[in-house]
């Protein structure tokens, strides 16, 4: 029994070179935006990195104190002409937040500018209150 994988091409950086070179190697993968959490006196400030985008692409929503952010984008049908290599396809990630319960969730908003979705967490008033020092007799 052969438990080594051999290559049988005598020159298999030169094989994996022109397979890509001419588009037969293909790279799957799910995108998962890199996010930025952000937290002030008077909120939470989530940020992800989605370049690429337009603001109608996402779609945010919050069930059960979770926010959960998506989009999905579809491939280009419109485009014409042979291709020798074609990377572009659809695109869609969905991440989810767990709120915490200082939260006020009637004051979110959100925005989209340069690639970066900002997502704006106010705290509740009560939250929000100075710290205090309590002097000790």
């Amino acid at each position: 029994m052969n438990l080594v994988k051999q290559n049988r091409n005598a020159f298999p950086v030169m094989d994996e070179l022109f397979r890509d070179f001419l588009g037969g190697t293909q790279y799957v993968s799910k995108m998962i935006p890199p996010v930025n959490v952000n937290e002030t006196e008077a909120e939470y400030t989530i940020q992800l990195q989605v370049p690429g985008f337009k603001k109608e692409d996402f779609k945010l929503e919050i069930e059960k104190d979770v926010l959960t952010i998506s989009a999905n984008v579809a491939e280009q049908e419109e485009i014409t002409g042979k291709f020798t290599r074609r990377e572009f396809r659809s695109v869609s990630f969905k991440r989810s937040f767990t709120l915490p319960e200082t939260v006020n969730e009637e004051g979110i908003r959100a925005g989209y500018e340069a690639g970066i979705l900002s997502i704006t967490l106010p705290k509740k008033e009560e939250q929000q209150k100075e710290k205090r020092f309590i002097e000790i007799a």
